[in-house]
Parts: structure tokens; C-alpha cells; sequence
């Protein structure tokens, strides 16, 4: 029996059980890889230090100007000015409970297939926060309000534009200059695959196909590569979520995240946890169950939102 690692919560567990220590240490680097893998936003946006305190992050503002002065004249003055912006980490954690039976009889599978799931749910909920401020499960985002790129004012409905005004494609084009209107840059997309139909129909001006796939040899990976409009694309079904948003476009690195050490862990069979739907307390020790218990501390932060555009799922609501 497992509990959804995106529900389970941390309740009674003590660290003195007889099978403490069960995972290795270099266990949990692999974890944290499978994470990064899995968090579209981890593989778009620059990973900086983060300490347990924080992160200051120094922030310019206003550019200097420099002016034509004729010989000898005298030369302009100019100001500039630098704010702080902090990063605050916030803890992520998860349960596993399986038999003990499953770990003696096949840990190394039980290690691998805990692993992923690990990584998977830590990931989806680092997306969740970074691009709808959203919580994962029974939990809220603890980034605060307008954390989110669903929170930039920028936005296109797909299936606005009419046919004369060029359809999906249009659509795409004006992403684009909302951006480029306001003095931002398109440097990258990352899209929810649920936006991959619309593409794949529409066709640029010329007839050629909006959306260009990245060849791959064996399997695609989660987070599957292309361009659009000639810009590198992220493509993964764990963007949309619950919402409508298919997908952002803009300039990722006007955010930054990181992590306090990457993932700790324990394993024990000393806890009273609540199991199945429920939600009744059960002994690990009575039931000869284990509890894998891993944590980890993130932080993100978002400089100018108004570098980002959302794409709004328009076509399914009839607009």
C-alpha cells in the first residue's frame, strides 16, 4: 500500500526506527536529479545558491544616459540605483509507506521506483507554485500572491483571432508583441501539451508548420523540445494543471531558484501515520510497513513579471 507522496503528511514520524538510515546518502543526489528533471520551470530559469535564511538579490533600476557634449563642454551627470529583492526558502515534503516485505524482497526496485515518484511530486509541485500559485494537495503556495506567472497582465485567448487575422497563428504573433510593445523579449516558450493539437494544424504565412519538434532517438523525454516563431520551446503536460493556461512565453531569466542542500531523508517503521482514503491512524511497526520521509527546502523569485506573456485556453471555452 503507498500514499499519494503530493498528500501524505508528516505526522508522529521518529527518526529511531530499526531501519533509520535504510536509504544511502548518495541515494539522495539522484532524488534531486529526478526533480529537476521532472519542474519545467527548474530547467527554464537560472539556479542560483540559496541559503536557509534566504537570498538577497541585488536588483538595478534606471539606466544612465549617456549625452553628446561638444569639445570642452561640460559633461551630463548621471544617476542609477540598485533595490534588494530576497528569496525566501520554503520547505516540500513527502511520505512513501510501503511493506517492509517489498523492501527486503526487491530494495533496489523499491529504491528506484520511490526515487521517481519522489522526484516527480517534488517537481510538480515546484511548477505548480512557480506558474499558477498554486499548492499541491491540501497544501497553498507559500510564495504569496502575485508569485505566479498567471499573475502577469499580459495575455492572448487562444482562438481570438479569426481566420483573416491569421487564426492560432495570430494568436502566437500577438504573444510576441505584447512583449515587444512593452520593451520585453520572447526568448523561450514553455508550453503544456495540451496546446500540441493547435499547433500541429496551423501553418505560418508561408504554409510552414508553427510548431517544430526536436528530433529524438528512443523515447521523448518529459520535457520535450521544439521551436515556435524561432524560439526554443518546453514542451511537458505539467504546466496546464487545473487551470487554462496552455502556456508562457518570455524571457525566464528575469526569475532565479534554488535549494538549501538539496533533499534530506529518513526511513522508519516507528510512526503512527494515517493510511488509505480514510485516513485512519495505522502503526508501522504493528503492520510491518516502512515510511521513506523526504524533505527539501526551495525558493524562487520572480523579477519582472511583466517579461512574461500567458497563453489562455480560449478555444475550450467557446471564446
Amino acid at each position: 500500500m503507498a500514499v499519494d507522496p503530493t498528500k501524505a503528511q508528516l505526522l508522529g514520524t521518529n527518526t529511531s526506527g530499526t531501519f533509520a538510515g535504510y536509504l544511502p546518502p548518495e541515494m539522495s543526489a539522484p532524488i534531486f536529479e529526478e526533480a529537476t528533471k521532472s519542474s519545467v520551470a527548474m530547467q527554464l530559469i537560472p539556479q542560483v545558491p540559496l541559503g536557509p535564511q534566504g537570498k538577497a538579490i541585488p536588483m538595478f533600476t534606471g539606466t544612465p544616459t549617456a549625452e553628446w557634449v561638444a569639445e570642452a563642454g561640460a559633461k551630463p551627470l548621471v544617476t542609477g540605483g540598485v533595490g534588494i529583492k530576497t528569496m525566501n526558502s520554503h520547505k516540500i515534503a513527502a511520505i512513501f509507506v510501503v511493506s517492509a516485505e517489498v523492501v527486503r524482497a526487491d530494495p533496489g526496485g523499491f529504491m528506484g521506483n520511490m526515487r521517481k515518484k519522489l522526484g516527480e511530486s517534488f517537481g510538480l509541485a515546484f511548477d505548480r507554485a512557480f506558474f499558477h500559485g498554486q499548492g499541491s494537495g491540501s497544501s497553498t503556495s507559500p510564495f504569496g500572491a502575485g508569485n505566479n506567472l498567471d499573475a502577469t497582465t499580459k495575455s492572448v485567448e487562444l482562438g481570438s483571432a479569426t481566420q483573416a487575422q491569421g487564426g492560432i497563428y495570430g494568436d502566437v504573433v500577438n504573444t510576441l508583441k505584447l512583449l515587444v510593445d512593452d520593451g520585453k523579449k520572447l526568448k523561450s516558450w514553455a508550453l503544456d501539451t495540451a496546446i500540441e493539437p493547435y499547433l500541429l494544424t496551423s501553418f505560418d504565412a508561408n504554409g510552414r508548420p508553427m510548431f517544430v519538434e526536436s528530433t529524438y532517438t528512443g523515447t521523448a523525454p518529459t520535457v520535450r523540445g521544439g521551436t515556435l516563431l524561432g524560439r526554443p520551446v518546453s514542451m511537458s503536460d505539467g504546466i496546464k494543471g487545473s487551470t487554462t493556461t496552455l502556456g508562457y512565453a518570455g524571457d525566464f531569466s528575469q526569475a532565479i531558484w534554488g535549494v538549501v542542500g538539496g533533499i534530506t531523508y529518513d526511513v522508519t517503521d516507528q510512526a503512527t501515520l494515517p493510511i488509505g482514503d480514510s485516513g485512519s491512524m495505522v502503526s508501522l511497526w504493528q503492520h510491518n510497513m516502512l515510511a521513506v520521509r523526504a524533505e527539501a527546502e526551495y525558493g524562487y523569485l520572480i523579477n519582472d513579471l511583466g517579461a512574461f506573456a500567458k497563453i489562455v485556453d480560449a478555444v475550450d471555452e467557446g471564446a
